[in-house]
């Protein structure tokens, strides 16, 4: 039997005994990393930090680029035999952002990539080399392993803290490991973010190589996919997006993708149904969580008769629609979404805040439970737009959005009204070629048709790209200075 809440290294050194030489990690043209090199080395580096004064419970920041995944997994790995909590960071930030979430967590070291230095006294991965033995470090699963920076679309990161218990929950069976389906799993998150943290642990847990590469680009991506014959491949919705822009599939053999997941994000209905038809033999799955409720989520395999819907709890975690103050409220109304993991729940690093609660997490988002337990988001709480008497949801509008022939990307975003209090705004990147205009009169004609009306956009921007941040969600405060620049012009 597998226990349920044991110390990350654990998970590692003993799969490493068992299958020494099963590739664990690639990166495209950058090398590969086996189950015993990632022990081996991980091994030494633990060692290089503890000489360099690192004790347990210090917290390390480690600034990493996506062409330095398998360094990255080495120093990971390192931190926490040392004792240690990492702190991962993507090298994309900028240094004032590295800057404040380095002193936050009070990381006593830092360590990067290839490249500069990130911030300054920042040390070279390379540099980290001591004895290649196991390092003497007893660790507790509810010691506190890692703590990961939100994505900061609606206000400042914050911390997110977690235990290896809750990392290495639930439990994976060494016969039934994940994706056993898949010799090579693809993926391309960014390190830093939630998404980027699953795909190390299905590198740790999971029956197929996890393979990334240095830069995404649709191309790339669909020739690595082709190239390995990936049976699993995770996208955010972002992602999804430019691949079926590009039109990928057909000039790539994706044949081999049995399972196509997409997270970070609700996969809007009109992208997930062209996906099925991008990628023939696959399963497009929408898995839901945060970086708060992790590794609670809800999983659904995309249905036609259920276009909207995000699935329920699976993993033994726990779903409701709740009031602010966690009471449930029936099938059909629209409240709260509230997850719960089923052990080792997380928290905010060094603060306290009521997003956590008897286990239960906020998600921030507004949704409801049909009447067979599948949830609808109606919206991020923060984004609803109130208009006069009614309240707009940003993801119906933007559903609709992407049924436009000539819309390639959408995101809908309130802009100050000074009768209606708030309006609705659009921000759309047109598809090339265009076939219909993409203008503000003939968007609200489209919309009219699958809208109320006060739901129509009353402005509209035309942008080559959408503003995203590292986990490559949205940032919709940018999309209002934007709009807020266009009227003034």
């Amino acid at each position: 039997m597998v226990p349920s809440a044991v110390p990350v290294p654990s998970l590692l050194g003993a799969r490493a005994a068992a299958d020494p030489g099963h590739e664990a990690l690639a990166v495209a043209g950058s090398g590969r990393l086996t189950l015993r090199d990632w022990d081996e080395h991980s091994d030494a580096a633990a060692h290089g930090l503890m000489e360099r004064g690192v004790r347990r419970g210090d917290r390390v920041a480690l600034v990493f680029g996506a062409r330095d995944w398998i360094a990255y997994a080495v120093c990971w790995m390192a931190v926490l035999k040392a004792g240690a909590v990492a702190v991962p960071l993507s090298d994309r930030q900028a240094r004032p952002e590295l800057t404040s979430m380095i002193e936050h967590c009070g990381a006593t070291l830092t360590v990067h990539g290839a490249g500069p230095p990130p911030v300054p006294g920042a040390l070279p991965a390379g540099e980290l080399r001591g004895r290649p033995e196991p390092p003497p470090v007893e660790l507790d699963p509810l010691d506190l392993a890692q703590i990961l920076y939100t994505s900061g679309t609606t206000g400042a990161p914050k911390g997110v803290a977690a235990t290896h218990a809750n990392l290495t929950s639930p439990p994976v069976h060494p016969r039934r490991r994940p994706f056993a389906h898949s010799r090579h799993l693809v993926h391309a998150f960014p390190i830093g973010t939630n998404a980027g943290q699953v795909m190390l642990l299905h590198a740790l847990t999971a029956a197929p190589t996890v393979v990334t590469l240095p830069l995404f680009t649709p191309a790339r991506f669909a020739a690595l996919v082709e190239e390995r014959a990936a049976g699993t491949v995770f996208v955010v919705p972002a992602m999804a997006i430019e691949l079926l822009n590009a039109r990928v599939h057909e000039r790539h053999d994706l044949s081999s993708v049995l399972l196509l997941g997409s997270a970070a994000a609700a996969l809007p209905p009109p992208v997930a149904a062209r996906l099925a038809g991008a990628f023939p033999s696959a399963t497009v799955v929408n898995y839901y969580t945060s970086t708060e409720a992790a590794p609670a989520q809800t999983i659904m395999v995309f249905d036609p008769d259920r276009p909207g819907a995000l699935g329920r709890a699976a993993g033994g975690s726990a779903l409701k629609i709740a009031t602010a103050d966690g009471e449930p409220v029936p099938p059909g109304e629209t409240g709260e979404v509230w997850m719960r993991a089923a052990a080792h729940p997380r928290a905010y690093y060094g603060e306290r805040s009521d997003t956590f609660r008897d286990g239960w997490v906020r998600m921030g988002d507004l949704g409801r439970l049909d009447a067979d337990g599948y949830l609808y988001l109606v919206d991020r709480e923060s984004d609803v737009i109130k208009s006069g008497a009614f309240k707009v949801s940003t993801l119906q509008v933007e559903a609709a959005l992407h049924e436009h022939p000539s819309v390639a990307e959408a995101s809908v975003f309130g802009v100050p009204h000074p009768v209606m209090g708030m309006a609705v705004a659009a921000a759309v990147v047109p598809r090339e070629p265009v076939t219909q205009p993409v203008t503000l009169p003939q968007v609200r004609a489209f919309l009219g048709e699958r809208l109320a009306a006060h739901e129509l956009p009353t402005r509209l921007l035309c942008l080559d790209t959408l503003p995203r941040n590292a986990a490559g969600k949205v940032v919709k405060r940018e999309l209002r200075r934007l709009a807020e620049e266009h009227i003034g012009t």
